[in-house]
């Protein structure tokens, strides 16, 4: 990320943008059950949120310091590890629920997020739910982005995107700049 990207994610008004606004809308009806993993919590303030609701909950970072980061400020119900969210080190059918939020634009191209999305439905539990949210590309999204990885996910072809990783039940919503998802295992 680049600078001013990063202080942002780091900032009290992200975390605070997460809390009420963000994650509500992305799990508005969405069961997460006792067991979540997290792809890619980056600062983790997605994870601080979610640590609160959830029994048991393993994030996958792919960033080692960010990693690092992670396992001095969660909570104790948090199992941190560093990996690929496209290429985890997890057993098969571990989970209630896999989440992601605004990560995927940074998966370097649409086949990784592809195999992303296959690791996600192979470590769910039958009737498992993949759930999230991201940005979509507005002028203030791509300016925060400059010489950043930045693949922005298509609402329109994100469905079968999902269905071909092996997805059923999708749904994809969007509004002005930020799409949610859901998928079943089953």
């Amino acid at each position: 990320m680049n600078l001013l990207h990063n202080r942002l994610c780091k900032s009290a008004k992200w975390f605070e943008t997460v809390e009420r606004y963000m994650l509500p809308w992305a799990l508005e009806d969405v069961p997460l059950g006792a067991r979540t993993l997290e792809i890619g919590p980056g600062f983790g303030a997605t994870t601080r949120v979610l640590a609160r609701g959830t029994g048991e909950i393993t994030v996958i970072e792919v960033n080692p310091k960010l990693a690092a980061r992670l396992r001095q400020h969660v909570a104790g119900n948090v199992t941190v590890l560093d990996g690929d969210g496209a290429a985890m080190p997890l057993p098969d059918a571990g989970f209630d629920s896999v989440v992601c939020f605004t990560m995927l634009h940074h998966v370097p191209s649409v086949e990784q997020q592809d195999r992303l999305f296959a690791e996600a439905r192979r470590v769910l539990g039958p009737g498992g739910v993949f759930a999230g949210s991201d940005s979509l590309p507005t002028p203030r999204f791509r300016l925060l982005h400059i010489g950043d990885v930045m693949v922005p996910l298509d609402p329109a072809t994100l469905p079968e995107r999902l269905e071909t990783a092996g997805f059923t039940k999708v749904r994809v919503d969007a509004r002005e700049n930020r799409l949610r998802f859901r998928a079943s295992a089953g």
